[in-house]
């Protein structure tokens, strides 16, 4: 842990993101993690995981607007990649975070733009799934889902384990058929609210794990765990859960051996894949939930 609280400081440093920025050795480093700057840039990578078997988890990277007229801009960017995604016969669905659509602004902004990508969506018989962002977000997140799924049936919400709370918000979830993005979770939080040690994280993403199994609506299995990925896999034979009623996620760039592996095995196995140029909390929060790829980078920084 000692680790992952480190760099989740050095996110929160203007001096590190400048370094980090300017480096020119950045490049090839965030082309590990992130498919592009633009969907134009981004499409080759992603329609190559579709050649592989994989499905897509698109994410625009960006976060926290502060003004309308910004998250005016990421509503009419989704509504036109829905379009691209559509013409380039992508399978894949578009994840996206509700600070960039003015959640710092106006909770009812946000339930309007997400009403706006959802319509536009539904057009293209497409799937929004809302991330999950720092515990002071989560119960207006909730709430909002909870609202739109009340009218969309299109839309999807994220659960991160290593909260206290997310036992009981997938049990109200599972009750209302939601369908639910299970995470360990990637945010500094305290300890009176989110466990601290990796193995109680573990424990709880577990738990959560087999309620979504036996009883959710598609789970999807967001992990690189390979010790987790087992205990779904025995916990699904023993239950005799098939497995196409639910799907291993994994980030790209990170374990590809393990997707391309699930994949063949005959797993619905879906890859989630930032771009943008918004990339350099996204780059550090994957670093923080992996520390050893921090040294990946370091070395790739330090070289000249």
């Amino acid at each position: 842990m000692i680790g992952r609280t480190l760099i989740l400081k050095l996110a929160d440093s203007p001096r590190v993101q400048r370094f980090v920025r300017n480096n020119r050795a950045s490049t090839s480093i965030v082309r590990r993690f992130v498919a592009g700057d633009t969907i134009e840039e981004a499409m080759p990578a992603l329609l190559a995981l579709n050649q592989r078997g994989m499905t897509i988890a698109l994410d625009y990277l960006g976060e926290n607007v502060t003004r309308k007229e910004e998250a005016a801009e990421f509503v009419a960017y989704y509504r036109r990649l829905l379009g691209i995604m559509d013409a380039s016969r992508l399978d894949g669905y578009v994840s996206l975070k509700l600070t960039q659509l003015g959640m710092d602004i106006s909770e009812e902004l946000v339930y309007a733009n997400m009403v706006s990508i959802l319509e536009e969506a539904a057009r293209y018989q497409r799937f929004i799934r809302i991330d999950m962002e720092g515990s002071a977000y989560t119960a207006r997140t909730l709430d909002i889902f909870c609202r739109l799924r009340s009218n969309f049936s299109n839309v999807g919400i994220v659960i991160q384990a290593y909260l206290h709370r997310s036992a009981r918000d997938v049990e109200i979830l599972i009750e209302s058929g939601a369908p639910v993005r299970l995470v360990k979770g990637a945010y500094k939080e305290p300890k009176e609210i989110a466990f601290q040690r990796k193995r109680d994280v573990d424990r709880n993403f577990i738990a959560l794990m087999q309620m979504l199994l036996t009883r959710g609506n598609d789970p999807a299995i967001a992990t690189h765990d390979e010790a987790i990925i087992r205990a779904a896999r025995q916990f699904a034979r023993e239950k005799e859960i098939d497995p196409s009623k639910f799907e291993f996620q994994m980030l790209y760039g990170i374990r590809r051996d393990l997707q391309d592996r699930l994949a063949h095995e005959g797993y619905r196995m879906r890859v989630y894949t930032p771009f943008g140029t918004q990339w350099y909390g996204y780059l550090m929060r994957r670093l923080a939930e992996r520390p050893a790829n921090l040294w990946f980078v370091m070395k790739n920084l330090l070289r000249r």
